[in-house]
């Protein structure tokens, strides 16, 4: 059986706040990055409001992840530190 999600830290320095979550491989990362906003929202009772302009880095390269790629299609890993900024 296919492993279909990965486990990866998430930081979001705007807030002080980092996360272990598991994110599904087939997905966006751009849909990742709406789901991660919407239940941020939720989490911090509206202290986190989500802007046009944010994007998914990478913690160790600072790379941005292109929002129109599988999750399966970056380096993203098991693992894998990424911050929303």
């Amino acid at each position: 059986m296919e492993n279909n999600k990965i486990l990866i830290e998430l930081e979001i320095p705007l807030i002080e706040v980092k996360y272990d979550m598991f994110i599904p491989i087939n997905k966006k990362v751009g849909t990742i990055k709406s789901l991660i906003e919407n239940s941020l929202i939720e989490l911090t009772d509206k202290a986190y409001i989500p802007r046009q302009d944010t994007n998914l880095y990478s913690k160790e390269t600072g790379e941005i992840y292109d929002v129109n790629k599988t999750i399966r299609d970056t380096d993203l890993k098991n693992g894998s530190r990424i911050i929303l900024i």
